[in-house]
């Protein structure tokens, strides 16, 4: 199968190209950046993987037209190349983002959008976007919606939490209990080979997450025993924290509110519907492992 992949020099592009390639699919890797990717588009290609995107800036730093330049207009750049073409599938990747950036409950595909951030009104106006096209007979729509993905060089919140616990330093945050989804960019490669193959899947909305959830408070104890060390949990009263973290909204420091709430929110993704719909009982990584993978990788 040949499939064009933009973003493939990110994260998840690497992995994935790395990943189809060993399953004996052939990647053509598009970048949009170049102002002639039209020209560089192959229309007889068999499926296209959008993973290209501004992400979310945990630091504030970034203007708001800059995500709805990225996100939304180059995707339906994107997408009127792929109506004209024979390409059969287009993935859209999205994020859990796109439409709750707090939940109180399981995240189902069916949730009620409701983004707060320019990075998730960006994503989600480019699902509605997608959703609102009539798809002629035979062409295939998924818009992909997963949750933190992490894997072996992913840098970011999971990193500085590794980090955290290698110095020795107690896990202030022990006072949060919470819940909270991961995604292995494994199981994430994985599922999108299966969704190539599969050829009854239907057009959809479809999240990504690993089986388990798990609480921070596990998260520290899981990097703890990877390093050999003895967890150091320590529940400082968290109303102390919150008003503690708002000086680093304002001054360069490791924990802001935004990092705060991250790091311990409950956030859960149901993954039961991409599950059935490639007749899947469950994925074949666990979270901890999946997790102990990418700790392990640090350490390296």
């Amino acid at each position: 199968m040949n499939v064009i992949i933009t973003g493939a020099s990110g994260f998840v592009g690497q992995n994935l190209t790395k990943y189809l390639i060993e399953n004996e699919h052939r990647v053509q890797s598009l970048s949009l950046r170049n102002d002639n990717w039209i020209n560089q588009f192959d229309n007889k290609a068999d499926a296209i993987i959008h993973l290209a995107g501004k992400a979310h800036d945990t630091a504030n730093t970034s203007h708001d037209q800059e995500y709805f330049d990225v996100n939304y207009y180059l995707t339906v750049n994107l997408f009127e190349e792929f109506i004209k073409s024979d390409i059969k599938d287009f993935f859209y990747f999205s994020s859990v983002k796109a439409v709750a950036d707090s939940v109180d409950t399981i995240v189902r595909e069916d949730i009620t959008g409701n983004p707060l951030t320019a990075y998730g009104k960006s994503k989600y106006q480019a699902e509605q976007y997608l959703l609102g096209n009539k798809l002629i007979e035979g062409k295939r729509l998924f818009i992909i919606r997963p949750c933190m993905i992490h894997g072996p060089g992913n840098k970011g919140n999971l990193n500085l939490l590794f980090n955290v616990v290698k110095k020795g330093i107690p896990w202030p945050l022990a006072s949060f209990h919470n819940e909270r989804s991961f995604l292995s960019v494994d199981n994430l490669s994985f599922l999108i080979k299966a969704m190539l193959e599969t050829k009854d899947l239907d057009s959809g909305i479809y999240n990504f997450a690993d089986d388990e959830s798990l609480s921070t408070n596990e998260l520290v104890t899981l990097i703890s025993e990877t390093l050999g060390k003895k967890p150091r949990l320590s529940a400082i009263p968290s109303a102390f924290i919150k008003a503690l973290v708002k000086v680093g909204d304002f001054l360069p420091l490791p924990l802001n509110s935004e990092r705060l709430k991250k790091l311990t929110e409950s956030y859960v993704v149901s993954n039961e519907k991409i599950k059935q719909g490639l007749y899947l009982e469950q994925l074949p990584i666990s979270a901890k492992e999946g997790l102990k993978h990418t700790i392990q990788s640090f350490i390296k």
